[in-house]
């Protein structure tokens, strides 16, 4: 007992056991199961059924909806990131300014960001667009008089969403903030005694040596945007409406596994949507070998 006490081996595998083996029962085993069941006619109630490529000649070449799922998802991706990256690098900017009150009004822009994805922010957010909500009450303050639901509107409803995304910025906000502190003063110094004014000092500077945190943000908020779920769900009651305007993959892919049962199509689903959310990955860091600027590179 006291040689098993001693081994620095046998301890070290004691204290990752929790980690090996909650990866191995609550993740592997999942993702390998989600990838037999994607060749497979799965409804939870009745053994899988091998069908081979089947559910992926379906969504290609018979399931009329995809391709509008996949249409509102890189509508939603393309539109809700960037404006969620420049909103964030605004506001960082803004809050890089040493005044009294500014940890106040960082923790007042990062709230967003704690209570973002939850049930109660998307209900509140369906009330302030709907047909009477706050939306509608100060357009009618101003003189615009509209009755319209943003919500419930085919042309808009979409961007009650990314609206919603482009509101919770702040963890993107912290991470420009905390790159902005690391941009030593003499550059900005320099600039300035050269004659640079502020727009030259943001792009010369201030980008180039934040590239390496907008990469970073841009990967984490893209991979976020397309496992978007809760405020499509609640907003559109589950259905992706109005006109389907609403339907992103990931909700689609829920309608499909549990209330139509069909757990082996969304399965295949599931790997389709991981294999182009790696491919976009793949692709965002080829091309940060262009854009972005490290201080010190390696041979």
């Amino acid at each position: 007992m006291k040689r098993l006490r001693d081994n620095e081996h046998l301890t070290g595998y004691v204290f990752t056991s929790p980690f090996v083996l909650g990866f191995l029962i609550f993740t592997l085993y999942p993702v390998l199961s989600s990838l037999y069941y994607s060749f497979t006619d799965y409804n939870l109630m009745e053994a899988p059924n091998w069908l081979g490529l089947d559910n992926y000649k379906r969504m290609f070449m018979e399931d009329d909806k995809i391709g509008k799922s996949f249409q509102v998802t890189f509508t939603y991706v393309l539109a809700s990131v960037p404006l969620r990256l420049i909103f964030a690098l605004f506001v960082a900017m803004i809050l890089n300014v040493a005044t009294k009150a500014v940890g106040l009004y960082r923790s007042a822009f990062y709230l967003p960001s704690l209570i973002g994805g939850s049930v109660a922010v998307s209900i509140m957010w369906q009330q302030i667009f709907g047909d009477q909500g706050l939306v509608n009450s100060f357009l009618n303050l101003i003189g615009i008089h509209t009755s319209t639901s943003w919500i419930g509107n085919p042309s808009t409803a979409l961007w009650t969403l990314i609206a919603l995304s482009t509101w919770q910025f702040g963890s993107s906000m912290i991470i420009f903030l905390a790159g902005l502190k690391n941009i030593p003063k003499d550059y900005y110094e320099a600039a300035g005694v050269d004659g640079a004014n502020a727009v030259r000092r943001f792009f010369n500077i201030t980008l180039p040596m934040l590239s390496p945190i907008i990469l970073f943000n841009l990967t984490l908020q893209t991979i976020s945007a397309f496992m978007t779920f809760t405020p499509a769900y609640i907003i559109s009651r589950g259905e992706g409406g109005p006109l389907d305007q609403t339907l992103l993959y990931s909700l689609y892919l829920y309608r499909k596994a549990f209330s139509h049962f069909e757990m082996g199509y969304a399965s295949a689903l599931a790997w389709v949507m991981l294999l182009i959310v790696g491919f976009l990955t793949l692709l965002i860091f080829k091309s940060s070998t262009r854009w972005v600027h490290y201080e010190t590179k390696g041979d």
